[in-house]
């Protein structure tokens, strides 16, 4: 079956950096988009940005065009998330996602925490 399985979260100060990583299984990762989403406390969960299978990305939320790249390694069915000059704001659970038709796919989340 699909699974999705998030790693590199943790808490950093301002300024600071982290790179996320989705391992992917169970379908032909390199035929899938794959997207990053967050959901912070008490707030929905937004896209964050979207990696075709192409390589190419849609645009990313306003709130990180410019400080976060996405990436994506075929042949580790691996998607990654560089965060860069995190912000107070960016804590929130970061997902992975994936669909199959109109059927989502969701890893567990890691939680991203920006605090001094």
């Amino acid at each position: 079956q699909v699974q999705l399985v998030e790693s590199g979260g943790g808490l950093v100060q301002p300024g600071g950096s982290l790179r996320l990583s989705c391992v992917a299984s169970g379908f032909l990762f390199s035929l899938n988009a794959m997207r990053w989403y967050r959901q912070a406390r008490g707030k929905e969960r937004e896209l964050v940005v979207e990696v075709l299978r192409s390589g190419h990305t849609t645009d990313y939320s306003d709130s990180v065009k410019g400080r976060f790249t996405i990436s994506r390694d075929n042949a580790k069915n691996t998607v990654y998330l560089q965060m860069n000059n995190l912000k107070p704001e960016d804590t929130a659970v970061y997902y992975c996602n994936t669909r199959a038709g109109t059927i989502n796919y969701w890893g567990q989340g890691t939680q991203v925490t920006v605090s001094s």
